[in-house]
């Protein structure tokens, strides 16, 4: 924005003719020796100006200057063109490029996305059935224990009616002593 300030404040500005005193060179230059060339040409043998001539050299020199820029320019937009076209057509060609770059690339990552999938699927069914085989072993062995438990208690009956038994027994024959 700076930028198209101050090149607007030089465009506000006059424009101002440096005189020839300001740059004062030591040598004439290539352009003021082909000016006096120009202005001796205009002048004929008798060293009066004339002006037809002037006038048809010049027109002259604008026309081929007007026909190179007009073929130039013409050329240079042609070769614009080709230029943009070509551009069009590599930049084109990497974006399919691309495409199909990305396409390959998501494949894989599907691919990979779904092997990590089934191997934590695989992973969580061993981990489920070591988690079930824990299990059925504890569950077995409570069953084991259980079932021991049992022929104890029923071993404990037993002998505990054996005891009963006897003790009617102990009973009876203390009473008949007794008596």
């Amino acid at each position: 924005m700076s930028s198209h300030l101050s090149s607007r404040n030089a465009k506000d500005q006059p424009r101002t003719r440096k005189s020839s005193t300001d740059s004062s060179p030591a040598k004439p230059s290539p352009t003021s020796r082909s000016l006096k060339h120009e202005r001796v040409s205009r002048l004929d043998s008798s060293g009066a100006y004339d002006r037809e001539a002037y006038d048809a050299r010049r027109e002259n020199r604008m026309a081929a200057r007007k026909k190179a820029e007009e073929e130039a320019g013409c050329t240079d937009y042609k070769k614009m063109y080709e230029e943009a076209l070509s551009t069009n057509e590599r930049l084109k060609s990497r974006l399919q490029g691309s495409k199909q770059e990305l396409v390959l690339v998501q494949t894989q990552l599907e691919r990979v996305t779904q092997r990590k999938i089934t191997m934590t699927e695989r992973s969580n069914e061993r981990s489920m059935l070591e988690t079930e085989k824990r299990e059925t072993r504890v569950l077995q062995k409570k069953i084991s224990d259980m079932e021991d438990e049992v022929k104890v208690q029923t071993e404990l009956k037993n002998e505990n009616q054996r005891l009963k038994d006897e003790n009617g027994a102990l009973i009876r024959v203390i009473s008949k002593l007794s008596k």
